[in-house]
């Protein structure tokens, strides 16, 4: 159907030299590349935007004006990825070293999607093969030394990829999130099984209160001893969450509640002095779950400021809000933000990832991560006992051969044009029609001066695109039908 109307509203844009951008050689020339559900364009080069109003014809109109002064500039972009699980690696490690290192070097580097986020998952996850594992689980019996603290193989395989994903692409941060404290530091001694009392053994819910019996201190040692021992394996951890999702507790998976002012106490008395008289320079991001209780991660800022940098949100709410991300941000301005997690279905509407990576970017978030980069053709590894058995990754490996699925051709509509350090511009004018039809935007300015605009069109035809810069220049040019199209413009003169 066509969309019969012309819109004319205001995407913020960019400011053609300011300090927070380093200028290196700039581009001369627009060009576009697009990614669309029918899967004929897979970041495909086609029509750049034209300067000036160009020629619509016939063909319905969307305008967008912009305020390209440094009034416009928002939050920095810190990278885009995918978690990477035991199913990941499982499935990556099937390939040969000549198919996995082509895959990296499409993941990681300007070649391909430049991805620079990737969150691991600590000990196991749904997505990992039987048996569930921690790093020290030492047959259940309490280990406050340490002394069967182990990796195993899963633990060393996922440092190694790290590693080598860190050595293809030198801005990758890497964020590590546990799905459960080992099974010897929770009240009901299990990693899983059983939601009764299915918490850290810490005293918060014992009326001296929280550290005055139980694992508060080894669970902060535990998360020590595993960044160290990734360092060892040359996998820099640059930030953790304290526990996945921590109001989810269910019996068929690893998993730990924890509440929220636990999590500000733990962080604040606890893990936050032990990985700084550790001499270690690991972040710690709050929360990690969804959109639909902001108060838990205002909650660990106000207990253990002084050790949060950033905050996690998921995409799980069932009205999933991304607008909390620009409330929070009010309330706090100095705190990152971040998308660490939103699953990939293969049953997912064909913009689903995009939507999850459009949304947190127009509200502050600094970096998105799917769930999950890679699974084999059965969407797993996974665990036979509960949590997700429909996780497609971004990669699919079957058969010692790998294929992108939809989701990393969204993702990469933004990562590959939108590298770290850019800077993200304030922008108007997207809508989206309760008929599904609309246009969302986002913009940047790169650190080499050129300008990107990241567009979706869910409506059922091309769109003609106007932006109108307040510096005075305009650029045209068409959207197609049921797309991601991204337009990579030069600097303002």
């Amino acid at each position: 159907m066509k969309f019969p109307l012309s819109l004319v509203a205001s995407l913020a844009l960019l400011e053609h030299a300011t300090s927070a951008v380093v200028e290196q050689k700039r581009g001369t020339e627009a060009s576009a590349y697009c990614s669309n559900s029918g899967g004929n364009y897979k970041l495909s080069s086609v029509a750049a935007p034209v300067q000036g109003s160009g020629n619509p014809g016939s063909e319905s109109t969307w305008k967008l004006s912009v305020d390209d002064t440094a009034t416009g500039h928002k939050q920095t972009i810190v990278g885009f990825g995918a978690a990477v699980t035991d199913a990941t690696v499982t499935s990556f490690n099937t390939l040969s070293s000549s198919s996995l290192q082509e895959l990296l070097n499409e993941l990681m580097t300007s070649n391909g999607a430049n991805f620079a986020l990737m969150r691991h998952t600590i000990g196991a996850s749904d997505l990992s093969g039987d048996p569930a594992y921690t790093y020290d689980d030492n047959g259940g019996t309490v280990d406050e030394a340490f002394t069967g603290f182990n990796l195993g193989d899963r633990g060393t395989a996922m440092a190694s990829l790290l590693a080598t994903m860190k050595s293809l692409q030198p801005k990758l941060k890497i964020l590590g999130s546990p799905w459960s404290a080992p099974g010897w530091m929770k009240i009901n001694g299990v990693l899983s099984g059983n939601t009764a009392n299915n918490n850290l053994n810490d005293g918060y819910l014992t009326s001296a209160g929280l550290g005055s019996v139980g694992y508060a201190s080894a669970f902060a040692r535990y998360f020590v001893k595993y960044i160290q021992a990734y360092k060892q394996l040359g996998a820099q951890i640059d930030a953790i969450t304290i526990q996945n999702e921590p109001l989810n507790s269910q019996s068929g998976y690893p998993t730990m509640y924890v509440y929220d002012y636990e999590a500000g106490q733990l962080i604040r008395d606890y893990i936050g002095p032990e990985i700084s008289k550790a001499g270690l320079s690991t972040e710690i991001w709050a929360y990690d779950h969804n959109t639909d209780v902001p108060s838990y991660p205002q909650t660990v800022i106000n207990e253990a400021g002084q050790y949060v940098s950033s905050v996690a949100w998921h995409c799980y709410a069932s009205n999933v809000d991304w607008g909390v991300l620009s409330e929070f941000h009010t309330t706090n301005p100095n705190v990152k933000q971040y998308m660490t997690e939103c699953w990939t279905p293969a049953s997912a509407a064909w913009n689903q990832a995009a939507d999850f990576t459009m949304g947190p970017l127009q509200n502050w978030a600094s970096g998105v991560a799917a769930w999950t980069l890679g699974t084999n053709a059965q969407d797993g590894p996974h665990l036979t006992s509960g949590g997700c058995d429909a996780c497609q990754g971004l990669v699919t490996v079957e058969n010692g051969s790998y294929r992108f699925n939809m989701a990393y051709y969204m993702m990469a509509q933004f990562s590959k044009f939108m590298p770290s350090g850019a800077i993200v511009l304030n922008g108007s004018g997207s809508y989206t029609y309760s008929s599904g039809g609309g246009i969302q935007s986002v913009a940047s300015i790169n650190p080499d001066g050129t300008r990107t605009v990241v567009i979706t069109n869910t409506f059922g035809n091309d769109i003609y695109l106007s932006v109108s810069m307040k510096s005075g220049d305009e650029w045209s040019g068409n959207i197609p039908s049921e797309s991601v199209t991204t337009w990579v413009l030069p600097a303002a003169e």
